[in-house]
């Protein structure tokens, strides 16, 4: 532009004619100068915008590689157990489903850790691979224990053909809990009036703030104790004579992997890998556990991020078998 500039003083265009024409071409010049830089800083942010969605594909996205190759399937199920929780009993059986379906796979790993959680999600994936082991009977499941494997964790593990746990793994906790929390004597103390109004009897029987009702009380334990017996029940029928008769299996406690194989709670040591490799034969391991999508946990990421920076908390009262 100053070479510009220059050429057209030497040139002899003097006066208000000329100087207009400079004064015109310094504008457009930077116009052209000002688009050039807007059409530079668009195609960066199209290129970061790629570059960040190629990398939340890669660092987000565990969908299955379809293989032909007689293989071992896995199928995790790692955390609580509940519909809005770490393990979804929905996508647990998808999984389970499509190692079922597959040709190539050869048996199929549950490899769980998990304290436990629904009772209803529970029960649901063991009816399941009950289902599944009758549908598909040259098909072999094996639940694999890794830190904890109690509660709702073990009612799954039972509909299995053979579990296997270390010898420090955590296992049992045969049991049903219903928690929460008591404020009456409190509200006393402070003056609180509580002003409940319900349109039934025992509609407000688990509400915190109202005195204690032996009958809704009853209630409560008749409920736990006929889930409980649900629970005995599953228990018995997938261990069968396997288990030793001792009062203490049901009683809600747990135990470590070596005191669980004495007690028939486990039947061997061993994990996934070695499963695959010693007891199923292929080696390979396929993961056939579903994701969730990127859009989801990035979402969940992104809510959870929130949540801790808001630092609330919500305090629930909910029936689980941990």
């Amino acid at each position: 532009m100053m070479g510009w500039f220059k050429s057209t003083r030497k040139s002899g265009g003097v006066g208000p004619r000329s100087d207009r024409d400079i004064l015109e071409q310094l504008a457009f010049e930077s116009l052209k100068e000002q688009r050039r830089a807007r059409r530079w800083n668009i195609l960066f942010k199209a290129f970061f915008a790629i570059y960040l969605v190629v990398i939340l594909y890669l660092f987000l996205d565990d969908s299955i590689a379809p293989t032909t190759d007689d293989h071992s399937a896995l199928v995790e199920l790692e955390g609580v157990i509940a519909d809005d929780g770490d393990v979804d009993a929905d996508r647990v059986v998808g999984g389970l489903r499509a190692a079922f379906e597959a040709d190539s796979a050869k048996g199929i790993i549950l490899r769980i850790n998990s304290p436990g959680g629904s009772p209803v999600q529970s029960r649901y994936i063991n009816t399941e691979i009950k289902r599944l082991r009758k549908k598909y009977t040259n098909k072999p499941v094996y639940a694999v224990v890794s830190d904890v494997c109690a509660s709702g964790g073990y009612y799954v593990a039972v509909a299995a053909d053979r579990i296997y746990a270390n010898e420090a793994s955590i296992v049992g906790s045969i049991g049903v809990l219903m928690n929460g929390f008591g404020f009456v004597e409190a509200m006393k103390k402070l003056g609180i009036d509580r002003r409940l109004m319900t349109a039934g009897r025992y509609k407000g029987m688990l509400d915190p703030f109202s005195p204690r009702d032996p009958v809704a009380e009853g209630h409560h334990q008749e409920i736990l104790d006929q889930i409980h017996e649900q629970f005995i029940d599953a228990v018995k029928d997938g261990r069968g004579d396997r288990l030793v008769d001792n009062e203490d299996v049901f009683s809600g406690l747990f135990w470590t992997g070596d005191q669980a194989k004495k007690l028939g709670l486990v039947d061997e040591f061993g994990s996934a890998s070695y499963v695959a490799r010693e007891v199923i034969g292929k080696e390979k391991i396929v993961d056939y556990t579903p994701k969730a999508s990127i859009v989801e946990r990035f979402a969940e990421r992104i809510g959870m991020a929130i949540a801790k920076t808001l630092g609330t908390e919500t305090i629930v009262q909910r029936l689980t078998i941990r």
